[in-house]
């Protein structure tokens, strides 16, 4: 989504604005001592009780809109204005009493997503109009909520893209206009290229598509900086391969490409904000398609750091372009990365674990997950980490190659794996590996059902915590 096509979230402060009241069921009576006698006579009358997703228009002069009492749970400050873009009456409001900055913060950013336009896809190209009822920020608010939500408007956006629409080549291509658009270098391997350049569990997982496998890579920023890598599964339809899923395993499988939506978005973020790292991003993109060339159960193929793996299911294909791409994105030694990060729509088993709305988090660096950790709390970004418990590496044992691609036995399956993909990441370069669902299963205010981001701001938040602009 283009600057030109966001809608207008905010507006600079002003002398007149409507103002937005937040209360609780406990805050409303004194709130009502406060008010004029005929808008706290008008609140009752209207049995409004401020239960969380409620509003109330206030009543002035010549009927227009004085004020606007909004239900609100005070745990949730992200989400207490999301509903608004879309109910208000056109106007400018503001928040009617001064709250901590980072409140503020997640206040303004939950007006925001509830701002974004649909990406429903109708025969008449219509979306539901926002943009008439606008927020009061300051500059440097609006400079701080804008590019997070239209960030996290991209990434629904491409989730939500159907496979036919957003195939490996289409992908690839959205790394490419990001290259074109911040003068980055991009490079691409397409097909029967891959294997010779390092990519061969990539081409062995795409081959048999009719969208050729390919791997899209951008480079950024000076090379004297720290070095961050950031990598997103793009398996942009999964039927399972031969070992094929179940009708309703595969209907909802447009979004395996999640992992590669965030780190595009991620990698917008860092270099809009303009962050002083050399930044490497690497999006291997296929479709898990059956025919003539599908992978097989039992094969073995060489990864690009050599290691021998075997196919023990098809299904379990992202784990196989993400190997790759880790190797081929750290092999350089002689500019280590500071950071990797890899995102992936993964494993069922990890939302079978922690649900749809919880990343599982794994990493090797206790320093860098700590503080993702905190950050995601601090933004309302929730992850949850789960431990690379290297016991279970006995679950990959082959009884033919260096490894198996999954366990035989139906068991802790998310981190079976990170300890995959752990092969792939040399012991000395901290790696952060987010196993996510990238889906809302149900409408909510500022939450349509379909792509979501998830982790994304609190990585961003992260990175720009730890390589802050001078």
């Amino acid at each position: 989504m283009s600057a030109a096509t966001q809608p207008p979230f905010f507006t600079l402060p002003t002398e007149t604005a409507i103002p937005l009241y937040r209360v609780t069921p406990s805050s409303l009576p004194s709130l009502l001592e406060k008010l004029p006698p005929a808008q706290a006579q008008w609140v009752r009358a209207a049995g409004f009780e401020a239960t969380p997703g409620r509003s109330l228009l206030l009543p002035g002069e010549d009927h227009s809109v004085a004020g606007v009492l909004i239900g609100v749970d005070a745990a949730q400050p992200l989400w207490q204005l999301a509903a608004l873009p879309r109910v208000l009456p056109p106007g400018v409001y503001t928040l009617a009493e001064a709250t901590e900055p980072e409140h503020t913060t997640l206040l303004l950013l939950g007006w925001a997503l509830g701002a974004l336009p649909s990406s429903k896809q109708t025969s008449t190209n219509t979306a539901h109009p926002v943009g008439a009822a606008q927020l009061q920020a300051s500059q440097a608010e609006q400079e701080l909520i804008t590019p997070l939500a239209t960030a996290i408007g991209e990434v629904r956006r491409l989730v939500n893209l159907p496979a036919n629409q957003l195939g490996p080549t289409q992908l690839a291509a959205n790394v490419r206009q990001l290259a074109e658009r911040h003068d980055a270098e991009y490079r691409e391997w397409v097909g029967d290229a891959l294997p010779d350049a390092g990519f061969a569990l990539v081409h062995a997982v795409g081959q048999a598509a009719a969208d050729a496998p390919r791997v899209a890579q951008l480079r950024w920023g000076d090379a004297s900086h720290p070095h961050v890598v950031l990598i997103g599964k793009g398996v942009c339809f999964d039927t399972g391969g031969l070992d094929l899923k179940p009708a309703t395993g595969m209907r909802w499988m447009k979004k395996d490409m999640g992992g590669a939506a965030h780190a595009i978005a991620l990698a917008g973020l860092v270099i809009a904000a303009q962050l002083p790292v050399q930044l490497t991003l690497v999006v291997p993109a296929v479709e898990n398609a059956v025919g003539a060339g599908a992978l097989r159960p039992g094969d073995i193929v060489k990864a690009g750091n050599g290691l021998l793996v075997e196919i023990e299911n098809t299904d379990a294909e992202g784990r196989l372009i993400l190997a790759d791409a880790l190797h081929h994105a750290l092999k350089d030694t002689s500019h280590a990365p500071a950071l990797v990060i890899d995102l992936a729509t993964l494993t069922g088993a990890a939302r079978m674990a922690l649900g749809p709305e919880l990343p599982a988090l794994f990493s090797n660096h206790d320093g860098w997950a700590h503080e993702l950790l905190a950050q995601a709390q601090q933004q309302a970004d929730p992850l949850w980490r789960l431990p690379l418990w290297a016991p279970y590496r006995s679950m990959l044992k082959s009884d033919h190659a260096d490894t198996l691609n999954a366990s035989t036995a139906p068991l802790g399956g998310a981190i079976t794996a990170a300890l995959f993909l752990e092969n792939f990441v040399p012991k000395h370069v901290p790696w952060l590996h987010l196993d996510l669902f990238a889906w809302n299963l149900e409408e909510r205010p500022g939450r349509p059902k379909g792509g979501e981001a998830q982790g994304l701001r609190a990585l961003f938040a992260l990175l720009a915590q730890r390589f802050p602009k001078a």
